[in-house]
């Protein structure tokens, strides 16, 4: 799953900024019907000298055959993230990528932030945050940079375009897990 995964991302993406790729869609997709089921993914791609983030978009809800969300997700991350410019071709070769596939989202019922606190699962959970038609996610993996509960809340509630203290708010929250692949 994992090497497939990165096949048709990479490739995706090589093909996004002008480059030949090796992957063969049909037989990917004759090979591994599981490609077919609907899902969803987030493609996150980092540099490789310093492990920045260089892009990262996808999607919550699966809508899509997954193969067909980890290709739009993942030229979406190189091309349209808006925090960056598109990447270039000279780029291509010192990026890593990581392909992140979504269960689905439930929602999270808590009485208070230590409700919440205590049912939060660090590195396990990832957290949609929507209060008021504002509305972020953070993956899972972002437990590792702000491992503190009212960091990662915190810079949440300020990626959705909220105070950084909107969980006095009782926002709706939602919690999903990830199978990570990362190369």
């Amino acid at each position: 799953m994992k090497d497939v995964l990165l096949s048709l991302a990479r490739a995706a993406i090589a093909e996004s900024v002008g480059l030949s790729h090796n992957v063969d869609l049909q037989k990917f997709l004759k090979e591994n019907p599981w490609l077919n089921e609907n899902g969803a993914a987030f493609v996150t791609l980092n540099t490789k000298s310093n492990h920045a983030l260089r892009g990262c978009i996808g999607s919550l809800v699966a809508h899509q055959k997954l193969y067909e969300d980890v290709i739009n997700n993942a030229v979406s991350a190189a091309k349209h993230d808006p925090r960056f410019l598109p990447l270039t071709q000279s780029e291509f070769d010192e990026i890593s990528i990581e392909v992140s596939v979504l269960s689905e989202p439930k929602e999270l019922y808590y009485d208070d932030i230590d409700d919440l606190k205590n049912k939060i699962r660090p590195n396990i959970d990832g957290v949609i945050l929507n209060y008021a038609g504002h509305r972020a996610t953070f993956l899972p993996q972002v437990w590792e940079e702000l491992s503190d509960f009212y960091d990662f809340f915190g810079h949440l509630c300020q990626k959705a375009g909220l105070s950084g203290n909107c969980l006095e708010k009782h926002p709706e929250i939602s919690i999903y897990q990830v199978q990570k692949y990362k190369e």
